[in-house]
């Protein structure tokens, strides 16, 4: 019987499982490294790279690349306030409070009743709607306000109904195709709703882990889509990082993929959105996986930055023609202060 946490959302897709039970595997705190810390030169640049990011918020209270859909407002919001959270930022708390307040209201005032958000390029929908409902998500964990909830409750329905059938999700709102791109953001905001006190049919869960282990090649990394095309680093690091976060931990695949991803380091595409993935992976493997990527990766983006004053930030070298400074910024964040444990998405 669902108590006070509990919650129904178009016709039962969703509803907060009632005290010590939840629809993705159990929780349980991951062992914290305490070997892995930020030093100080890393500080000073990731409290440059959030005076950065301050300054490029809209006045709508968003973050974009540009004007219209195309910008993909909904999108660099949710990148931007993981960002913020990360380095301990909420609507109430932190140098930032007013800066994380004004972007979680740019994101609820996006949420139409059916649960889609407005202003979003339909071509690649689904890629927007997932990061932003993972950072209202989060934000919803953390306070339990009864702002937040009803629309998030909302987007999440949407992305319950456009599971497709073989378990995975694809660019637009229907449940017709899938890929593992699409699919890993959607089971991050599920994740970080269950998080948040919100779960799921364990059915759906079901499903997207079936997905993921149809897209794992003979070479045990991961394709695009299931059964089709070679295996590649960003769509590995997507696929254990969704096994990680539907509960999947100790699975062969996961550690089978951690070492791919640690043999095909040099074979990257995509760097800043694959290692958006492959970091928070590694980081739930622990241990010296962990702490030897944190390294690696922590020299690759020190050797990157742009510093101007008291700003630092990181322009898209690592990957040209991709989604420009504020996107390069927010995931340099993200993976830098990740040794300040402070994201629940990231305990098992």
């Amino acid at each position: 019987m669902c108590n006070r946490f509990t919650v129904s959302i178009f016709a039962g897709f969703l509803c907060l499982m009632s005290s010590g039970s939840s629809a993705i595997a159990d929780s349980k705190p991951i062992p914290l490294d305490a070997t892995v810390k930020i030093d100080s030169q890393t500080k000073a640049v990731l409290k440059g790279a959030l005076k950065y990011l301050a300054s490029k918020q809209r006045l709508d209270g968003s973050w974009s690349l540009g004007e219209g859909e195309m910008g993909h407002p909904v999108a660099m919001t949710g990148y931007t306030l993981l960002a913020f959270m990360v380095m301990g930022n909420l609507p109430a708390q932190g140098d930032y409070a007013k800066n994380v307040a004004a972007g979680m209201q740019f994101l609820l005032d996006s949420i139409q009743p059916d649960g889609i958000y407005r202003g979003v390029s339909s071509g690649q929908y689904m890629y927007n709607h997932g990061i932003a409902t993972t950072a209202l998500a989060e934000l919803y964990g953390e306070s339990h306000s009864p702002a937040i909830r009803p629309k998030l409750v909302r987007a999440l329905g949407v992305i319950i109904k456009a599971q497709n059938p073989a378990g995975g999700w694809r660019y637009t709102p229907n449940p017709n195709d899938a890929d593992i791109s699409v699919t890993v953001i959607q089971v991050v905001a599920l994740r970080a709703a269950q998080e948040s006190g919100l779960s799921i049919p364990q059915e759906s869960i079901n499903r997207a882990i079936d997905y993921v282990h149809s897209s794992r090649n003979s070479d045990n990394g991961f394709a695009y889509q299931a059964g089709i095309g070679d295996s590649g680093f960003a769509r590995t690091a997507a696929a254990i990082y969704s096994l990680q976060v539907l509960g999947k931990y100790d699975d062969s695949m996961v550690k089978a993929g951690s070492a791919y991803l640690l043999a095909h380091q040099q074979d990257q595409q995509f760097w800043t959105y694959a290692n958006y993935y492959a970091a928070p992976a590694q980081y739930m493997i622990g241990g010296q996986t962990w702490r030897d990527w944190y390294a690696l990766t922590k020299d690759k983006l020190m050797g990157f930055v742009t510093r101007n004053g008291e700003m630092a930030h990181w322009e898209p070298k690592l990957d040209p023609g991709s989604n420009g400074s504020i996107f390069a910024t927010a995931v340099a964040v993200h993976i830098l202060a990740m040794p300040y444990h402070l994201i629940p998405l990231y305990q098992r």
